[in-house]
């Protein structure tokens, strides 16, 4: 059985979600009915994309109806997107500010992480590791003692329940996935040799400097706890060893759904159709002051999260800089247009 647990499940605020989303299909294939997933329960909105699950039978759905009996809102269902995979919602905002200090407090004395009363997400975070925990200990009651528990946990917001997973030596084997270090992120954007330097840095000072103490020891502990540390890049398996002092035992780039592109003349179609979209748009913002060839132009596109750094931007730019002299000194009849 394989939970994966994530903030970004069924709630679209990075990157992360477009992975969680995209492997679905290829996890309900192979796991089927043992996969589900994990998320905090944030916004009404999301009900839009869910479909109820009223038949409880499966252990999840105990699982889920158990925590509801003790008066936590849980919600079971659905998700619609391709794979349909089973999601378990947890809504952090029913923990009383009481009960969320005690959890605080617990997480002080047990693993000497301190978190601060005023940071809303943090508390948030807090409060979903709490009710996740109390979910996978469900799941871990219902099913026989022989039966395989899989948790994995997506970066720090995610990965709490796995301390105390380890503290109580319960069954399940845990997998933390980092997909860039929180203390890597404030570092790249304000030190421009960030790579050279990053053998050098004290983890525990730089994170007091930047004011992410409490998220930064949170990912610490978990890298350190997790049966199983695995990233995404030689790049950042290099920021887990320096800045989490653990080697990532496994590193799994992020994949491409190709089997989405399998009807080649039905992409050749709208290939076509989007391409003279794009040139409509090209002749109205350029042709009044720049007219060129629209036979001999080439489209480049990059996207992300504006990091002008972390996100390459700086490359991009210098790339299409070293590009434009190229085709001027060759007297070259193309045209670039970038989309950024």
């Amino acid at each position: 059985m394989l939970v994966e647990v994530a903030w970004e499940v069924c709630n679209q605020v990075g990157g992360i979600y477009t992975v969680i989303r995209s492997k679905a299909p290829a996890m309900v294939d192979y796991w089927g009915g043992n996969y589900c997933m994990i998320g905090p329960y944030l916004s009404r909105n999301i009900h839009a994309e869910l479909e109820p699950l009223e038949n409880l039978n499966d252990v999840f759905g105990q699982a889920a109806m158990n925590l509801r009996k003790k008066g936590y809102d849980v919600h079971y269902a659905e998700w619609l997107v391709t794979g349909r995979p089973r999601v378990v919602l947890l809504n952090p905002n029913v923990i009383e500010e009481k009960a969320l200090n005690v959890i605080k407090y617990l997480l002080w004395k047990n693993h000497s992480i301190g978190t601060p009363g005023t940071n809303a997400l943090i508390n948030q975070v807090v409060s979903f590791a709490f009710l996740t925990k109390l979910f996978i200990d469900e799941l871990l009651t219902l099913t026989d003692p022989s039966h395989k528990v899989i948790g994995h946990f997506h970066e720090w917001m995610a990965g709490l329940p796995i301390l105390d997973l380890k503290r109580e030596k319960t069954r399940i084997k845990t997998v933390f996935t980092t997909h860039a270090t929180q203390l890597g992120r404030h570092l790249a954007i304000n030190s421009p040799l960030f790579y050279a330097h990053l053998p050098f840095f004290r983890w525990a000072e730089e994170a007091k400097r930047f004011g992410v103490e409490a998220e930064v020891k949170i990912e610490f502990a978990c890298a350190s706890k997790a049966d199983l540390l695995s990233t995404v890049s030689e790049v950042t398996a290099r920021e887990c060893k320096h800045l989490l002092k653990r080697k990532p035992e496994v590193i799994l780039p992020n994949g491409l759904n190709i089997e989405r592109f399998e009807a080649l003349h039905e992409f050749q179609n709208l290939h076509v159709t989007y391409k003279e979209e794009i040139h409509q748009f090209v002749m109205g913002h350029f042709f009044n002051s720049y007219p060129f060839d629209l036979d001999n132009t080439i489209y480049f596109f990059t996207s992300g999260r504006y990091e002008y750094k972390n996100k390459g931007f700086d490359l991009t730019l210098e790339a299409l800089y070293r590009l434009n002299k190229r085709l001027k000194k060759e007297n070259s009849d193309v045209t670039v247009v970038m989309f950024l």
